[in-house]
C-alpha cells in the first residue's frame, strides 16, 4: 500500500501530456475530454493523499511527486487555457515563478539543512485545490467575461501566493534552526 501514492501521482504527471494533446485535438468550444481528464488528474491527486494519510504511506519520493505533478498538470491547464484566452497570460508568468522558487528552496532546504522536504500544509492544499476550480471554470464556462475570469485566476494566483509565503516561513525557521544547530 506504501507504493500506491507514488503511483497516483506518477500517473498524474503522465497525464499532463494527455492533457495538453486532447485540449488541443478536440476543437469543439467546451473541451469536455480535456476536463475528463483534468478530473481524472484531480481525482488521483485526492486519492493519493488519502491514501497516504489513511495507510501512513508518506514518503520524500512522495513530497516530490504529489506537488510536481499537480504543479506540472495545473500549469498545463493554464498555459493551454492562455492560449485561448491571452488576458490571462500576466498569470501564467508569476505562477511559473512562484512554483521554480519554490522548487529551489526545497532543494536548498533538504541539501543545506538536511531537512525532509516540507510536506504540504492546509494554505498549500487550499491553494492547489482553488487553482483545480478556477481552471474547472475556465474550461467549462468559456463565454464568461474576461473581467470574471481575470477575478478567478487572481484569486488562484493570490492563493498561490500566500502559500509562498506560508512556505517561505517554514523554510527561514529550519535554515536558522539548521544553523543554530551547527555553531
Amino acid at each position: 500500500m506504501k507504493l500506491v501514492p507514488n503511483i497516483l501521482s506518477i500517473f498524474r504527471i503522465f497525464l499532463v501530456p494527455v492533457f495538453i494533446t486532447v485540449y488541443f485535438v478536440d476543437d469543439s468550444e467546451i473541451k469536455i475530454y480535456a476536463i475528463a481528464v483534468y478530473a481524472l488528474a484531480a481525482l488521483s491527486d485526492f486519492l493519493d493523499g488519502f491514501i497516504a494519510r489513511r495507510f501512513q504511506a508518506s514518503s520524500n519520493l512522495g513530497k516530490l511527486l504529489d506537488p510536481l505533478g499537480d504543479k506540472l498538470m495545473t500549469f498545463s491547464v493554464m498555459v493551454c487555457i492562455t492560449i485561448y484566452r491571452p488576458i490571462l497570460i500576466w498569470a501564467v508568468v508569476p505562477a511559473g515563478i512562484k512554483e521554480i522558487l519554490m522548487g529551489i528552496g526545497g532543494l536548498v532546504l533538504h541539501k543545506k539543512a538536511h531537512s525532509e522536504l516540507l510536506p504540504s500544509n492546509l494554505i498549500g492544499k487550499s491553494s492547489t485545490v482553488v487553482f483545480f476550480v478556477v481552471c474547472f471554470a475556465l474550461m467549462i464556462f468559456v463565454r464568461i467575461p474576461d473581467w470574471a475570469a481575470v477575478t478567478l485566476i487572481s484569486l488562484a494566483v493570490c492563493m498561490s501566493f500566500l502559500a509562498l509565503g506560508s512556505y517561505l516561513v517554514k523554510y527561514i525557521r529550519i535554515m536558522k534552526s539548521s544553523k543554530k544547530g551547527k555553531s
